[in-house]
């Protein structure tokens, strides 16, 4: 089985890196990064630091608009695709090069009137908030996918109500696999700042909370005030905004260069709680064990919302009595293990086999 692994994003490395691993071991694995995120803290250390091998083909695309970034992807890909004629293209997540991939390998066709087979990781997750890229981007893929990928008993929910039940399969999040892997190296790598005391850790990059100068710095303020040390590791977004703008920055919260993916596990399982708007960030607070605040008004990742380790934040006024009950939350709760087994890759290479496996029998039968 020949596979085009498409990713972009940091947490598509994440994601891609122990499916790699388990596909690579008996079968052929062509990793095309679009290049979405490119720089050294955003993109190499993640390859380092989750040992997922370079990548074989890089397409450079870079920054711009949603228009311009997903069209430059669609037109530097295709070419790969057609030389590369995969069995199956894998996608995952919810970002651009997600949907580049989707759309590019669903209008392929060779010149037998075959087009490769579309899988997608991390399918039927849905925050039902339509004005996000990020919900649009997981729609599409998952309605073009010929095999979804659910994470949880909530995301099968969710393609069953989208009339995609046939096509999927519950295998648990691959984050699991990363983050049982980085957890037992993580605490090495630990920043020297974040030995100090205990801390917050606050991340902050969708364009609702950090393009609105006067926003972010409500942010800052509001989670400064009712949490003490605050640890941030600054996403290149959001850093621009504080240098163009000149946002103000508490005394209490400490800026962090971008970190790697096991300094970022080190920081969460050592923090007293975890302040973000990320969704990868949510389940890792999960699995760390760490009270979670999400700032937003919905998550993906409701599982958590009900097990009572996250809780939602939509404005910074919000933020005392949200912060306030996770630092006084008892972190002996019970933690049952939504989001799998961590054997996640093992069932999505199955999964793969299964389905390259229904088109040699066609083939055969004909």
């Amino acid at each position: 089985m020949k596979v085009v692994s498409v990713v972009g994003a940091r947490p598509q490395f994440v994601k891609a890196a122990p499916v790699s691993r388990r596909l690579r071991q008996g079968h052929h694995e062509v990793l095309v990064h679009t290049g979405q995120h490119y720089d050294d803290a955003m993109s190499a250390v993640f390859f380092r630091d989750l040992e997922l091998p370079p990548p074989d083909r890089d397409l450079g695309v870079g920054s711009g608009t949603h228009a311009v970034q997903t069209a430059e992807m669609l037109r530097r890909l295709e070419p790969v695709l057609i030389e590369e004629a995969p069995d199956v293209v894998l996608v995952d997540g919810d970002t651009n090069s997600t949907l580049a991939g989707a759309l590019g390998a669903a209008k392929l066709v060779d010149a037998a009137g075959r087009r490769p087979w579309l899988a997608h990781v991390e399918a039927g997750l849905r925050s039902f908030n339509s004005s996000m890229p990020e919900e649009r981007n997981r729609i599409v893929a998952d309605h073009l996918s010929d095999l979804v990928l659910a994470p949880t008993p909530a995301a099968m929910v969710n393609l069953a109500n989208e009339g995609l039940a046939e096509r999927a399969v519950m295998v648990g999040d691959v984050m699991v696999d990363a983050f049982v892997t980085a957890s037992s190296r993580a605490s090495s790598v630990l920043p020297p700042v974040a030995r100090e005391q205990p801390y917050l850790l606050l991340t902050l990059h969708r364009p609702s909370n950090v393009d609105d100068p006067v926003r972010l710095g409500a942010w800052l303020e509001a989670v400064a005030e009712h949490a003490g040390p605050v640890l941030f590791p600054v996403h290149p977004r959001t850093q621009a905004v504080l240098d163009q703008a000149r946002v103000g920055v508490p005394p209490s919260v400490t800026l962090l260069e971008p970190v790697g993916y096991l300094a970022m596990v080190a920081l969460e399982c050592a923090a007293r709680v975890i302040a973000t708007d990320s969704g990868g960030v949510q389940k890792e607070a999960y699995l760390a064990g760490v009270p979670c605040v999400t700032l937003r008004s919905e998550t993906e990742w409701v599982e958590t919302l009900e097990a009572g380790w996250n809780r939602l934040c939509p404005e910074p006024g919000d933020a005392p009595v949200a912060i306030g009950a996770a630092m006084d939350m008892d972190r002996s709760a019970s933690r049952p293990p939504l989001f799998g087994d961590g054997h996640a890759a093992e069932r999505i290479v199955a999964a793969l086999e299964h389905l390259t496996a229904r088109r040699a029998a066609a083939l055969v039968a004909t």
